[in-house]
């Protein structure tokens, strides 16, 4: 290891970093003296509406977002920018759950997700003998979700960070994902999820800051908007891979509705896994991020669901967007004219502006081409490549933290407390710590390994948060389903997952990956829900269902429909949500491919001589934010409640009150 060119020639960096550590340690070194259990773990309820909109912002669009993004862009074009619709699918679970779970929460006392499903599907045992319910199977399937969902999405922040500061600084990839887990660590056990959410409030301004600054500059380098428009036309022509019968490139068109194939791992360097049923899929998967135990946990850290809409409307699906469609797309389709793409720089040498060759096979080494780009943009002005460092560390570590946080929380409370129910605040903050220490070094175990898989842990994150689903929408929506049917349900919906996604791939193991290109998470939760459905039909228990219902008749009174919104309303609304599915990311963005053009005949192109598909997105984008708002306000499901909310525990005072 070369000390002198690693610290001396790149000092920038380290100043900027070192500097960046210490706007942390100045952020939570007032945190700690002032510890409670509840403060700890879910910061007493009292997150300023500032803080948790910008926070959640920066777990939900991190290292994924700022780092890979631009790589599929790059090796898939257009098709692989429909994965940039997330910022719909994301908050849209959110809408569907949060207020409702911060309700139970507020109504009920729970502090972790184990709780209110513990409390949720007791069993009939339970409910006659008035004991508490110990940890019995459910709680331990949510335990493990959390535990695989917190150690992948870690360690794919991890595994980014460190293949940044490898091609920054030239530091070991495995010495640089260790070093910067450690701060991330660190501020996770200083200050618990509080803490977490007053450095991520930083980080969101820097995730934003660095997506759209180093687009810009790809954009000047490249000619601005005309020169980008011109290299995508002859990038287009030389594409070697063409898709459709019509032939066109790969990189301007969706190429199927879905492709008969057992493997989807024999198309990728073909360019043709992204058809319309993997987009769909692929969509629906990221819907798991709100859905995971950590995303209940910042839904119950808040003092009311006010900053909700602010969070999934104007952040995620407006600004982020924007951010996404516009600045994402610019980054992964200019690398092509910097000179990324070997392959075309030997026919069109007025593409060599000096970056360096990046693989577009399906390999680790593509995550690589945002720091070439940092680099290559900045090559004269080493202080700013130092300023771009940061704003990705700050991306990566704003979602492993408050994974870290999350499961440590509910390792104290609901495995540790539920064994020793007299511990006092201070010892279950110890566990608490104790419990986020055990999944960082679980994390990093998994990145060692896994490093050049890092798709493939990805995509198994996400995966397995979606299937937690049906749990949320029996707590939430529909008191049917049973603890017996969500059980199996769960456990099938995991199988159909690993099946599907067959992670022993990274082993040799032959085996099938995405049958028919259906995302992995598409077929675990079709099988999760049909599962959890039957089991429930055999399974109805009065006593159990009356319980469930108390649930739900105080859902209804706290967070039902005002009588003008009912019936005719509530078909529209979800009549519009079906018609942005299928025309934004389902079959009908098939349409899209020549809708505003033939992508074979620039002349015919419609708006600003843009690419017919990234027209289609950019409308359908917008389409989607109004249908945001619409579902957020006039349907009320991310207003505040109607009715103030009295919790039913002797020991939990607070109370909340609608406008």
């Amino acid at each position: 290891m070369d000390f002198k060119t690693i610290f001396l020639e790149h000092a920038w960096v380290w100043v900027w970093v070192v500097g960046y550590w210490l706007y942390i340690w100045w952020s939570v070194k007032d945190i700690h003296s002032t510890k409670t259990a509840r403060d700890f773990f879910i910061a007493n309820r009292s997150l300023p509406t500032i803080t948790f909109v910008f926070a959640a912002t920066a777990t939900y669009y991190s290292g994924w977002t700022f780092m890979s993004q631009p790589s599929l862009i790059y090796r898939d074009g257009f098709q692989a920018a429909y994965a940039s619709f997330y910022v719909i699918f994301i908050p849209f679970a959110g809408m569907l759950f949060w207020k409702r779970q911060w309700l139970l929460s507020k109504r009920y006392g729970f502090i972790t997700p184990g709780e209110m499903f513990g409390e949720y599907f007791k069993s009939s045992h339970a409910l006659k003998s008035g004991a508490e319910p110990g940890i019995d199977e459910l709680r331990w399937l949510v335990l493990l979700v959390a535990l695989f969902v917190s150690v992948l999405y870690i360690s794919i922040q991890f595994l980014a960070s460190g293949f940044l500061f490898n091609v920054l600084t030239g530091l070991p990839t495995e010495v640089g994902m260790i070093l910067l887990s450690f701060v991330v660590l660190a501020y996770v056990l200083w200050g618990g999820l509080r803490a977490v959410a007053y450095v991520d409030t930083m980080q969101a301004v820097l995730l934003s800051a660095g997506i759209f600054v180093i687009g810009y500059l790809v954009l000047d380098l490249v000619g601005g908007f005309e020169g980008l428009k011109k290299g995508i036309i002859t990038l287009s022509e030389f594409d070697p891979n063409r898709a459709g019968a019509n032939d066109y490139s790969h990189f301007l068109v969706i190429p199927s509705l879905y492709e008969p194939v057992k493997n989807a791992d024999d198309l990728i360097n073909q360019g043709g896994y992204w058809t319309a049923t993997f987009i769909l899929t692929y969509g629906l998967a990221s819907l798991g991020n709100q859905a995971s135990p950590s995303s209940s946990m910042w839904a119950f850290s808040n003092q009311s669901p006010k900053p909700f809409v602010w969070h999934q409307v104007v952040f995620s699906a407006l600004i982020i967007g924007f951010l996404l469609f516009v600045f994402t797309a610019i980054q992964g389709m200019g690398a092509h004219l910097l000179g990324a793409n070997q392959a075309l720089l030997e026919t069109h040498p007025e593409f060599g502006q000096g970056l360096p060759q990046v693989p577009t096979s399906p390999s680790a080494q593509r995550e690589q081409l945002l720091p070439r780009l940092i680099l290559l943009i900045l090559a004269n002005n080493s202080w700013l490549i130092g300023f771009f460092a940061v704003c990705a560390l700050a991306a990566m570590q704003s979602t492993a933290a408050p994974y870290m946080a999350t499961f440590g929380s509910m390792f104290s409370r609901d495995i540790i407390k539920r064994h020793q129910p007299n511990l006092n605040e201070a010892e279950q903050i110890q566990w608490g710590r104790l419990g986020a220490l055990l999944i960082a070094v679980l994390a990093i175990g998994v990145a060692l390994l896994a490093k050049d898989a890092i798709a493939l842990v990805g995509g198994l994150a996400v995966a397995f948060g979606l299937q937690l689903w049906p749990a949320l929408v029996g707590i939430c929506w529909w008191s049917f389903l049973t603890r017996q049917g969500i059980i199996w349900g769960l456990l099938i919906g995991l199988l159909t997952v690993i099946v599907t996604e067959n992670p022993f791939k990274i082993f040799g193991v032959n085996w099938i990956h995405w049958p028919l290109t259906i995302h992995s998470a598409g077929w675990g939760i079709v099988c999760n829900f049909l599962v959890a459905i039957i089991v429930s039909c055999m399974t109805q228990n009065s006593e159990e269902r009356r319980h469930r219902e108390s649930f739900h008749r105080f859902l209804k009174q706290h967070a039902g429909l005002s009588e003008d919104k009912r019936g005719v309303k509530v078909f529209i609304a979800w009549s519009w949500v079906f018609i942005w599915f299928f025309f934004a990311v389902g079959p009908g963005a098939l349409i899209g491919n020549n809708f505003f053009g033939d992508p074979n005949d620039f002349s015919t192109w419609w708006f600003l001589k843009m690419p017919s598909i990234w027209v289609w997105q950019l409308l359908w984008w917008m389409v989607g934010v109004a249908m945001m708002w619409f579902l957020a306000y006039h349907m009320e499901l991310s207003t505040e409640p109607k009715q103030q909310v009295i919790p039913l525990r002797a020991d939990y005072s607070e109370t909340s009150k609608g406008n």
